[in-house]
């Protein structure tokens, strides 16, 4: 990863209480949260455009129903009242909002994404994000998976589909980079312009 642009913008996907829920199952990468979290106070630092995003659905029996308080943003990445929150009901956060526009429209062509879940929403955001065109960071120490049982009754373990996901993502749709390199790039960024 070279200089990261000054205009790029971090795409925080769906860091909703309603992962925290035990149903869920097990996952892997437990500190995800964290390194969103520290790359959200760097964003905020240098003053790059940040965009969060709220997956919710239409049916009241569902956990992502607005009605539910787990539906929120985790406290550990809440969003500051001047920042954008898009409601989004597609696994896509490019799907049924105005995504595009926002970012054509404030000329960033650069995406730095992270978010839950990795092989859900934050792969999806990904991929569409690259066939658009847009040059595409996945971060992929900010991201977290579950368990999931396949319908051949198979148990795919976390930290298997995370590595399967980086794997279909890397240099067909994004440029896999991790946390601490992503805060490297941005501070010499950072220095870069002030001096």
């Amino acid at each position: 990863m070279n200089r990261l642009d000054p205009n790029a913008a971090l795409i925080i996907v769906d860091v909703q209480d309603v992962f925290n829920d035990p149903q869920r199952g097990r996952r892997n990468n437990p500190d995800a949260e964290v390194r969103i979290a520290h790359l959200l106070h760097e964003w905020r630092r240098t003053g790059r455009a940040i965009f969060f995003f709220r997956d919710l659905s239409p049916r009241p029996s569902s956990p992502f129903h607005v009605d539910n308080p787990a539906s929120k943003i985790m406290e550990i990445v809440r969003p500051l009242p001047e920042e954008p929150v898009i409601e989004k009901s597609a696994n896509s956060a490019f799907i049924g909002t105005d995504l595009e526009e926002r970012l054509r429209r404030a000329g960033i062509s650069t995406l730095v994404i992270t978010g839950l879940t990795t092989n859900h929403c934050v792969e999806t955001t990904t991929r569409m994000a690259g066939n658009l065109g847009f040059d595409t960071y996945f971060v992929a120490d900010a991201t977290a998976a579950y368990d999931l049982l396949g319908p051949d009754g198979v148990l795919h373990a976390a930290e298997d589909i995370q590595s399967m996901t980086i794997a279909n993502l890397h240099d067909e749709f994004a440029t896999i980079v991790y946390t601490d390199e992503v805060m490297a790039r941005s501070q010499e960024g950072a220095e870069t312009r002030v001096g």
